[in-house]
């Protein structure tokens, strides 16, 4: 630790971390090992960091979120393993009305001056470009790519593999392997590339975008493709989070 930080009494600190100058570590944090702080880092609230993280210069972790409904109780940030959070990211705390806790799985990607609100759950393997804002109670699955300087909306869904381009707004639910893009932000066709870099099977692919392709360019409503996109899941495990994500849509699908 250097000299010039502060690390109030009560704060766990694991083996191997480094912590670097004039960082400040509340009484309630806990830093997993090897996890490396370079310098004017606040880590304070309830917050769990895990093994091997990177955090840069100017972030501050497990503060007061800025929702309104906030009563000062006890409220958690947990952060996974092997994510790296660069300068000027701010992660806030949850609420009591969003399950108390703020979440980020493991392997992520956090660019410059991202801001996760409270209650938001990041799965793994995400990436979120420089200035990507999320609203309170956004889940994001894993492998998705949020856009430099977009904006979702609070309580979105981002499924698996989405990839949504930069300067985006989006206010509505984003089924898993969909490009999106603009303000307010539409669906582009399915993220083929990710897809291919992430080893999916040609056959795989090709079930993806026919699913898509009823979805978005059959004319039928959701209610009239959802049977065929069952049977299409029965057949391919990778249409399964397709049809799986029309179970838990919080705002409604991007069309």
């Amino acid at each position: 630790m250097h000299i010039h930080s502060i690390i109030e009494k009560g704060a766990i600190i694991g083996p191997k971390v480094c912590i670097g100058p004039f960082c400040f570590i509340g009484s309630h944090v806990k830093i997993g090992e090897g996890t490396i702080l370079k310098s004017h880092i606040v880590l304070t609230g309830h917050t769990k960091i895990g093994k091997y993280n990177q955090i840069y210069q100017f972030s501050s972790i497990g503060d007061v979120n800025q929702s309104l409904k906030y009563s000062s109780g006890p409220t958690y940030v947990d952060i996974g393993d092997y994510n790296c959070i660069r300068e000027g990211v701010t992660i806030h705390c949850g609420t009591a009305q969003g399950g108390n806790k703020t979440i980020i799985g493991h392997n992520n990607l956090l660019m410059v001056n991202t801001h996760i609100a409270h209650d938001c759950i990041i799965g793994n393997h995400c990436i979120f470009a420089n200035n990507a804002t999320l609203g309170g109670h956004v889940k994001v699955d894993d492998f998705a790519i949020v856009g430099g300087m977009t904006a979702i909306h609070q309580k979105c869904t981002i499924g698996a593999h989405v990839m949504i381009g930069g300067c985006s707004g989006v206010v509505k639910d984003i089924p898993p392997y969909v490009m999106a893009h603009g303000n307010h932000a539409i669906p582009l066709g399915i993220n083929i590339k990710g897809l291919k870099r992430h080893d999916f099977p040609k056959r795989s692919i090709y079930a993806i975008r026919h699913a898509y392709n009823l979805v978005y360019r059959s004319g039928k409503t959701l209610n009239e493709i959802k049977p065929k996109i069952k049977i299409l899941a029965e057949e391919y495990i990778e249409i399964k989070p397709f049809y799986d994500f029309f179970k838990k849509l919080n705002r409604g699908l991007i069309r």
